[in-house]
C-alpha cells in the first residue's frame, strides 16, 4: 500500500456528517449553518452572542425572555447542545429555535454553550469548555448585564440533549465535587442522554445503532478506556452519588437506542446514595431527539411542558 492510500484510510464514518481518517484528519460534509442572534417577534425572546474565552474562541448564546416586571428575577438555564460530540452548534437551525422556545415557555434566562467539537478538539475538551463556561457565568453574575439585572442565582438549571445531556451530567458531578462559588444548581435536565456500557443492557443486545454509537465514542475520545469510561457510563463513576443538585429529570423516548441506558441511569442514581429526587418521563413511540425535528407534534409539546414544569417547580 503506498503512502497516499494509507493517508486515505478511514478510521470512522458518521454519515452524512463526518469522516475521520486514520492519520487524524477530519472531513466534514458541510459546516452547520449559523443562525444570527435576534429579537423574535413571535416569542419576544432576545438573543446575543458572547465570547467566553478569546484565546480558544469558546463562545455561547444568551437568551432573554420578554420581561414585564424587572423586579422579579428569573431562573437561569445553562444548555449543552447534542450532536455526538462532533456535530451541531449552539447557533444552528436545530438548536437556536429550540432553546428560544424553551426560554419563552419557561420564562428563564438561558445560555447555550458552544463548546469545541471533536475530532478537531477530542473529548474530554467539551467537558473542559463546559466547565470553563459554568465558571464564567459565576464570575459574570455582577458584570454581564443580562445576568446581573435578570437572574436569580439561587435558581440555576443545567440541561442538554443526547451528547449534551452527557455533558450536563458530567458537569453536574463536577459541580458536586468542587467548591464553585456564586451558583446554586437546583436541577439537572437530561433529554435522551448519550450513555453507554461494555455489557449490553436490555434492548442494546445486538442493536446495530448501539454498536455505531460505541464506535463513535471511541472515535471522538481516542484516549478513552472504553465504554465503561466514567464519562460515558455514570454507573462506573465513583463520584456518581456526588451529583451537585437535588433534583433530576430524565426524558427518554421509546424507540431511542439510548432509552434503556436512560432508565438505567435513573435506577442507579436512586441506589447510589445520592440525596435527591429523580423523575423519568417517556415519550411513547418516539425516537432520539424527535422534539428537535418535529417541535410542534403532540409528544414534543408534552416534553416541553414537562421540562418547563420541572424548571418552574420550587425545590
Amino acid at each position: 500500500m503506498d503512502s497516499s492510500s494509507k493517508s486515505d484510510a478511514i478510521a470512522f464514518e458518521f454519515p452524512p456528517y463526518l469522516r475521520i481518517y486514520k492519520d487524524g484528519r477530519a472531513e466534514r460534509a458541510q459546516e452547520v449553518e449559523f443562525i444570527p442572534p435576534s429579537t423574535t417577534t413571535r416569542t419576544g425572546v432576545s438573543s446575543k452572542d458572547v465570547v467566553i474565552e478569546p484565546e480558544t474562541g469558546l463562545s455561547a448564546r444568551f437568551y432573554l425572555p420578554k420581561v414585564k416586571d424587572r423586579q422579579f428575577k428569573l431562573p437561569l438555564l445553562i444548555y449543552f447542545h447534542g450532536g455526538g460530540f462532533c456535530t451541531e452548534s449552539a447557533f444552528s437551525p436545530l438548536y437556536h429555535p429550540y432553546v428560544e422556545s424553551l426560554v419563552a415557555e419557561a420564562k428563564v434566562v438561558a445560555i447555550s454553550v458552544n463548546y469545541r467539537r471533536a475530532p478537531e478538539q477530542p473529548v474530554p475538551m467539551c467537558y473542559e469548555d463546559s466547565w470553563i463556561s459554568l465558571k464564567w457565568v459565576a464570575s459574570q453574575s455582577k458584570k454581564e448585564a443580562w445576568l446581573k439585572d435578570y437572574v436569580d442565582f439561587t435558581r440555576v438549571f443545567i440541561a442538554g440533549d443526547s451528547a449534551g445531556a452527557n455533558i450536563a451530567h458530567n458537569i453536574a458531578v463536577r459541580t458536586g465535587c468542587s467548591a464553585l462559588k456564586g451558583l446554586k444548581i437546583n436541577g439537572l435536565v437530561l433529554i435522551h442522554p448519550h450513555f453507554a456500557g461494555v455489557e449490553p443492557f436490555k434492548s442494546e443486545v445486538g442493536n446495530f445503532g448501539v454498536k455505531i454509537a460505541g464506535k463513535l465514542w471511541r472515535a471522538v475520545c481516542p484516549l478513552t478506556t472504553g465504554l465503561d469510561d466514567p464519562f460515558v457510563n455514570p454507573d462506573k463513576d465513583p463520584n456518581f452519588s456526588r451529583l451537585g443538585c437535588k433534583r433530576v429529570l430524565v426524558c427518554i423516548a421509546e424507540k431511542d437506542i439510548f432509552r434503556d441506558r436512560g432508565q438505567f441511569y435513573c435506577e442507579n442514581l436512586r441506589k447510589s446514595g445520592w440525596d435527591g429526587m429523580v423523575e423519568c418521563m417517556e415519550a411513547e413511540g418516539e425516537n432520539h431527539v424527535f422534539h428537535l425535528y418535529s417541535p410542534t407534534c403532540q409528544k414534543a409539546r408534552e416534553l416541553m411542558k414537562c421540562v418547563v414544569s420541572f424548571i418552574n417547580t420550587s425545590e
